[in-house]
């Protein structure tokens, strides 16, 4: 009997903030969110696919690097987060899967032996999964913002949840560069994460993307993100969610805007295939 494994979409926070003292005070609760994670799966992952808010390309690209480097995608910040080290090993075997399912549901993948784990990626396996023993894959964004089509993707891409492979769509549900630590932010941001979460709670799988789909009618759609580039990680995991009915797992409040991590498909422990990645 095999087990479906959940899908999460998390919200990563700012820079690399796990390894900054001054820091980690405002993301506590973050901290607490992603260290318990794994105690919500059925079983520790055979690997782990990521879609992060940092990584987009022409086409749908698939990380197939064996020891993946790392990306310091941020700056400003103390010079020793630019010797971050997070060692997890790449899967090829997973990559190659990947591109399988995307390309037998007419995407045209592409593939890249370099990319390294950015922060969307690396803060919170890092929190997760610390001894960096579960091998990690990623797949960009394709950079023209097709919400529906990122949807697809993630239907692509359900099947992986019955074979060992936790799904992760890394990105924020509020990111506004020029919003953050504004008290007027507050209330743009929670009526934004209410209609996300009114989206991802539907019943009706359909009803749920359509919402997605339609993320710019929400109240202050544009103001909560100028650029969907941290929203559309959702997209990949709504898809891959298929029917489960989604629920916020947590939700912290940093720099005065609240920054919600949900869950699709919550299990109790029991046993996955074992196919080895």
């Amino acid at each position: 009997m095999t087990t479906r494994f959940p899908v999460y979409f998390v919200s990563h926070g700012g820079g690399p903030w796990p390894y900054v003292d001054s820091m980690k005070p405002m993301y506590a609760k973050t901290e607490r969110g992603f260290s318990e994670l794994p105690a919500r799966l059925p079983a520790k992952p055979k690997a782990v696919l990521v879609i992060s808010g940092h990584w987009e390309a022409e086409d749908f690209t698939v990380s197939t690097a064996e020891h993946p480097p790392m990306e310091y995608d941020y700056f400003g910040f103390p010079e020793h987060t630019y010797r971050i080290k997070y060692p997890a090993a790449g899967s090829p075997n997973l990559a190659s899967r990947v591109k399988t399912l995307l390309a037998d549901a007419g995407f045209k993948p592409r593939v890249d032996a370099e990319r390294g784990f950015d922060h969307g990626t690396f803060v919170p396996l890092g929190l997760m999964y610390p001894e960096a023993d579960v091998p990690v894959v990623m797949l960009s964004m394709k950079s023209s913002y097709d919400a529906e089509e990122h949807i697809r993707v993630g239907q692509a891409l359900a099947p992986l949840r019955d074979e060992g492979v936790l799904i992760i769509g890394s990105g924020l549900t509020y990111h506004n560069m020029r919003g953050f630590r504004r008290p007027e932010s507050t209330p743009i941001a929670e009526a934004f994460e209410a209609y996300l979460n009114k989206a991802i709670s539907q019943a009706d799988a359909k009803a749920r993307n359509d919402m997605l789909v339609r993320w710019e009618t929400a109240p202050h759609a544009r103001l909560a993100h100028p650029r969907e580039d941290h929203l559309l990680p959702l997209m990949v995991v709504a898809g891959a969610a298929a029917s489960d009915v989604g629920q916020a797992v947590f939700i912290d409040h940093v720099m005065e805007v609240p920054m919600a991590s949900y869950e699709f498909g919550a299990v109790s422990a029991a046993k996955v295939n074992a196919t080895n990645f």
